[in-house]
């Protein structure tokens, strides 16, 4: 035994997420059934928890063009459906929608016909049907590229303390997902305004084109911004999920896995969430901790009562 080292009586309970299903266009060249459809997203959820998952972070997609959806109706269906099969997981659902600025090239003032602008009551509607147990709230505005167009993802100061009431209003707990340092500063000022409930929950989003870089030194930082008592995950995109897996666990943080963020298992090899989830959570018991039941995680993030 080194000197002045003593051993944690218990092992640390790590949230362990599964983003199941995303809005991105999928690779044509995915083996497996990418789960569209309601049924096909509970399906996925189901794997997901039978894996050890502790929460399901659950985008919905059109069933007919298999694009990303905001559709109320898309949001109910599918999770009427993991909760009349009694899946034991946490839902949590997107919030993220609603907030796409296209500007007119000729003229950056007008939105072009493909932009997306909700007001918050539009964007948490799912949300007042559905009551989930977490949703994420974007705390960030920045620029994207996707296909042929230059857009904003634009989420105004206004909007997020409006969505933060809804939020509250609703019950349901905001997981406040933050892109870069000033995302984490204005999530903060608004846990001081108390339009976040404690304990406040943070998602690092790492990787991602012209925000944060999925490194440790990043994820080191942001967390160092942190209010006291808050709780926070950190996620990688593509290749560097299960790397970031490894140093959030180190760093105190829980983590995120999924189809949303990442295809693959290994380079060139296809995953299953299924299969993410069992990979890390194995990182996470090989690090030394346990990963959350959905009731342990209830208790830590501050969730309502079942």
């Amino acid at each position: 035994m080194i000197p002045g080292y003593s051993r944690p009586s218990a092992k640390r309970k790590v949230v362990l997420t599964c983003a199941v299903s995303g809005n991105a266009p999928v690779n044509p060249r995915y083996p497996y059934q990418y789960p569209i459809t309601p049924a096909q997203i509970a399906d996925t959820v189901a794997e997901a928890a039978a894996a050890g998952a502790t929460v399901a972070h659950i985008h919905v997609r059109d069933p007919e063009t298999g694009h990303g959806s905001r559709d109320p109706k898309l949001f109910r269906e599918t999770v009427d459906r993991i909760r009349q099969r009694g899946t034991n997981i946490l839902i949590n659902l997107t919030a993220g929608a609603g907030a796409l600025f296209l500007p007119d090239p000729e003229d950056e003032s007008r939105g072009l016909p493909e932009s997306d602008m909700l007001s918050a009551e539009g964007r948490t509607e799912h949300l007042r049907d559905c009551l989930p147990d977490i949703a994420s709230i974007d705390v960030t505005t920045g620029n994207q590229v996707e296909g042929d167009f230059d857009y904003v993802y634009l989420n105004t100061p206004y909007t997020l303390r409006r969505m933060a009431e809804l939020f509250r209003l609703y019950g349901v707990k905001p997981e406040m997902e933050v892109f870069q340092a000033g995302d984490v500063l204005f999530a903060n000022q608004m846990y001081a305004e108390r339009l976040i409930n404690d304990p406040p929950l943070y998602q690092f989003v790492l990787g991602v084109k012209w925000a944060s870089p999925a490194e440790t030194s990043t994820m080191i930082y942001l967390r160092d911004l942190l209010p006291t008592g808050a709780h926070w995950a950190g996620f990688g995109i593509a290749h560097r999920q299960m790397p970031m897996v490894a140093q959030a666990v180190l760093l105190g943080g829980n983590v995120r896995v999924g189809l949303e963020d990442n295809l693959y298992l290994d380079r060139g090899v296809f995953a299953t969430n299924g299969q993410l989830v069992e990979r890390a959570r194995r990182i996470i018991e090989d690090l030394g901790e346990a990963v959350a039941t959905p009731e342990e995680a209830r208790e830590i993030l501050g969730l309502r009562s079942a």
